[in-house]
């Protein structure tokens, strides 16, 4: 497919943590119905992840599915489970063992695969672990033996888009690793998206404030960019993000978004992005 007749690219509008909570997998699977979702990245270290798989396989290819990398969450895996901090902390000074790691990615990778038959069209983290030090180059590592150079999924890059930096946890995922996986994966020749947003402190009270935060991203993103959210159907009990998604979903299921997403020019990203429009 030349150039010319490629598709043209919308905002890849990417929903984490599917299989977390059957109130998590309701929301992508009614926003990704009616059109308000790219892709949803999926935690297969998960208890549901066995049963919450089946219903994706309708929504392709119209909805990109990806692996949704952990560490960090407890559902067990090749390493034992730590906090983000001690995670952070142990990929720093160099000590998460890189045979555990090769063996998470590949024991997450074979999930993936054996629930949907084929491999992801895209691979993140779960709190951004993929770009960590070590973490990134297993998981480069993996990629070249798994994957022939036209299955290889592309990857998350949590560089912000346009001025989004100034954002101080945007700032800090992108040192913590944004930047440099970016730089490390396109240099090897995996794509990643272009620019990134959806950082917040997931402290929006109701759709209207969520919908602020939601305007300064699509202000800065653009065709081939990434937008991440956590929507829920309902609250979700004893999830680290409370009500929050609750309010996403509303935002995310209203007019409002339509509106938004069309006074900012862009439009949903609908089925898998060609190459040559993303970054390698």
């Amino acid at each position: 497919m030349s150039a010319q007749d490629a598709p043209a690219a919308g905002l890849i509008v990417c929903a984490d943590d599917y299989a977390l909570h059957p109130l998590v997998d309701a929301a992508v699977q009614q926003l990704a119905h009616s059109g308000r979702l790219s892709a949803t990245s999926c935690m297969t270290t998960a208890p549901l992840w066995p049963r919450a798989a089946p219903a994706l396989a309708e929504l392709r290819p119209q909805l990109m599915l990806g692996l949704h990398f952990n560490l960090t969450e407890g559902h067990g895996g090749a390493l034992p489970a730590r906090s983000l901090g001690q995670t952070l902390r142990a990929a720093y000074l160099h000590a998460l063992p890189r045979p555990e790691l090769q063996a998470a990615w590949r024991t997450q990778l074979d999930a993936f695969e054996r629930a949907l038959g084929t491999p992801p069209d895209f691979i993140d983290g779960h709190q951004h672990v993929h770009q960590l030090p070590g973490v990134r180059q297993a998981l480069l590592q993996e990629l070249r033996t798994r994957y022939a150079p036209r299955e290889m999924p592309w990857v998350r890059s949590t560089r912000p888009a346009g001025t989004l930096w100034r954002n101080p946890k945007a700032a800090v995922i992108a040192l913590l690793g944004g930047w440099n996986a970016s730089r490390q994966l396109r240099a090897a020749g995996v794509p990643v998206n272009r620019g990134f947003g959806g950082v917040y402190g997931f402290d929006a009270p109701d759709a209207a404030a969520y919908r602020a935060h939601m305007q300064r991203w699509l202000a800065q993103l653009r065709p081939g960019g990434l937008l991440m959210c956590h929507p829920a159907s309902a609250a979700v009990p004893g999830d680290a993000l409370g009500a929050q998604r609750a309010v996403e979903f509303g935002y995310l299921t209203s007019d409002a978004f339509a509106q938004d997403l069309a006074q900012a020019g862009l439009s949903v990203q609908r089925g898998p992005l060609p190459r040559l429009q993303l970054d390698t």
